[in-house]
């Protein structure tokens, strides 16, 4: 059994149920903050036009939007939780440390952490009990064991 599955067990035995909420919670504000960059995206690309690189915040811009996009709705309804959190991270690390941060401690850098802490935390416990990935993980462990 491999790190990542024994981490994948530990977390989905001793999971507390109000991370459902606050998953919920979460997906929704990622969908939210999506659609705000999609209709802002000058505002998005001046936060990270800090950057030299050619064309950096054009791209940067659009990977946001278009993670922030399909992430949060999966991220609601607890499906492939763990790798959309992953994917979410970076973004949320560049978020707190190139956007943020030197804007001094503000609103928008506590938001910034929190949503980055419950990414880690579901990274940890994976989606929770009402989740689309612990209904997929019932019926594998269904048919694992009618076939053993």
């Amino acid at each position: 059994m491999n790190v990542i599955s024994r981490i994948e067990g530990w977390g989905n035995a001793h999971r507390p149920g109000f991370l459902d909420i606050f998953r919920i919670a979460l997906g929704i504000y990622i969908t939210y903050k999506g659609a705000v960059f999609a209709s802002n995206i000058e505002t998005l690309e001046l936060s990270v036009e800090g950057l030299t690189m050619l064309f950096t915040g054009v791209v940067l811009a659009h990977y946001v939007i278009f993670a922030h996009l399909l992430c949060g709705p999966l991220i609601i309804v607890g499906l492939l939780t763990r790798i959309m959190c992953l994917v979410q991270i970076p973004i949320l690390l560049g978020a707190v440390i190139f956007v943020n941060a030197p804007k001094g401690f503000t609103v928008e850098l506590e938001i910034s952490l929190v949503v980055l802490a419950g990414l880690i935390i579901f990274m940890i416990f994976g989606a929770g009990k009402f989740s689309i990935d612990e209904k997929r993980r019932q019926e594998a462990a269904k048919l694992s064991a009618g076939q053993s």
